[in-house]
C-alpha cells in the first residue's frame, strides 16, 4: 500500500500573515470590539445615519434644493426638521449635508492613509537618511498650524471648484502626517523581526517584504488611524464651510448649515440645532469606532 508523507504544519509564529493567522487575529479583535459597548454603540449610530442619508432622500419627497413655499416654519409632520428662510425642507438639507460630510471626510481618510502609509513605511522600512529626510518634511508639516495651511489652500482652489471632491483633497493632503507617524513607529519595531531576516535571507524584494509582511503586521495603526482621520475630518469640513471657505452653494455640508442657522439661532432655533446635533453625534460615532478598534488592535488588550 502507497504510503502518504504528511508535512507538518508550520507554526502560527514562524510564518506570520498566513490566511489562518489572519482570520484567527480578525476573530480575536472582533471579540474584542464587540465588548466595547460604545464602539459597538458608535459603529450602529454611524451605520443608521449613514443608511439614513444615503437611502433617505431617495423615499423623501422634497429634495435638498426644491423650494416649499412656507418659510421659516417649526418641525411639524409634513416638514420633520422645519423649513429655512427661503423654504428648503431642513430634514432633506440635513439628510444631504450628512451624506456629503461624511463622504467627504472617508475621501480624506483614504487620501490620508495612502499618504501617510507610504511615507511612513518608507521612513521606517530603510532608516538612515530617508528616514532623516522623510521625518523632517513631515515635522515641517506639522509645525505650520494646519487652519493656516487649510485656510490659504482653500481661500485658493474651493472657491474656483467649490466641491467636497476639491475639499477632500485639500484636507487629505494635509492630514497624512499622523499615520506617517504611527506606521513609521511599527515599521522600525517589525523590520527587526525573524520573519523579515528571513525574508532578506531567501532574496525578497523589499516591496514584496513590506507588501506582504510589514503592512499587514502593521494594519492596526493604520485602520485606527484612519477611523479617526474620518472624524477629524468631518469637524475640519465644518469648520470650513462654516467660515464660507469650504463646500460652496449649491451643495450643501453640516458645516455651511449651521453657519446660515447661527444668526436665527435665537429665534428659529431648529435651523441651528438640527445640523449641529448631526455634526456632534456623527463625530462623536466616529470617536467611539476608533477607541474600540484600538482596544481591539492593540495587543497588549486587556477585556
Amino acid at each position: 500500500m502507497r504510503e502518504v508523507t504528511r508535512q507538518p504544519a508550520a507554526p502560527a509564529d514562524v510564518a506570520p500573515g498566513l490566511p489562518r493567522q489572519s482570520r484567527g487575529q480578525v476573530r480575536l479583535a472582533a471579540e474584542r470590539f464587540v465588548t466595547h459597548r460604545l464602539a459597538v454603540a458608535g459603529l450602529a449610530t454611524f451605520v443608521l445615519l449613514l443608511l439614513l442619508s444615503t437611502i433617505g432622500p431617495v423615499f423623501w419627497h422634497y429634495n435638498y434644493t426644491a423650494i416649499t413655499g412656507q418659510f421659516a416654519t417649526g418641525p411639524s409632520a409634513q416638514h420633520p426638521f422645519g423649513t429655512d428662510l427661503i423654504g428648503h425642507d431642513l430634514f432633506a438639507q440635513v439628510l444631504e449635508a450628512e451624506a456629503t460630510s461624511v463622504k467627504t471626510a472617508v475621501l480624506v481618510a483614504v487620501i490620508a492613509t495612502v499618504i501617510g502609509t507610504t511615507i511612513g513605511a518608507a521612513a521606517g522600512y530603510y532608516g538612515g537618511l530617508a528616514d532623516a529626510l522623510l521625518m523632517r518634511f513631515t515635522d515641517l508639516i506639522l509645525a505650520v498650524p494646519l487652519f493656516a495651511i487649510l485656510l490659504v489652500l482653500a481661500h485658493k482652489l474651493s472657491k474656483q471648484a467649490g466641491s467636497w471632491f476639491w475639499i477632500a483633497l485639500i484636507v487629505g493632503f494635509v492630514l497624512w502626517t499622523q499615520v506617517a507617524r504611527q506606521v513609521r513607529g511599527a515599521f522600525l519595531s517589525l523590520r527587526e523581526r525573524e520573519f523579515v531576516e528571513a525574508e532578506h535571507a531567501i532574496g525578497a524584494s523589499d516591496w514584496r517584504i513590506i507588501g506582504r509582511h510589514l503592512i499587514p503586521n502593521a494594519i492596526g495603526p493604520i485602520v485606527v488611524s484612519a477611523t479617526l482621520a474620518v472624524g477629524l475630518a468631518i469637524l475640519i469640513e465644518a469648520v470650513l464651510s462654516f467660515l464660507g471657505l469650504g463646500i460652496q452653494p449649491p451643495e450643501v455640508s453640516l458645516g455651511s448649515l449651521i453657519a446660515s442657522g447661527q444668526d436665527a439661532a435665537a429665534t428659529l432655533p431648529w435651523l441651528f440645532f438640527f445640523p449641529a446635533g448631526f455634526l456632534v453625534i456623527t463625530i462623536l460615532s466616529v470617536n467611539f469606532i476608533g477607541d474600540g478598534l484600538r482596544d481591539a488592535l492593540d495587543p497588549g488588550f486587556r477585556g
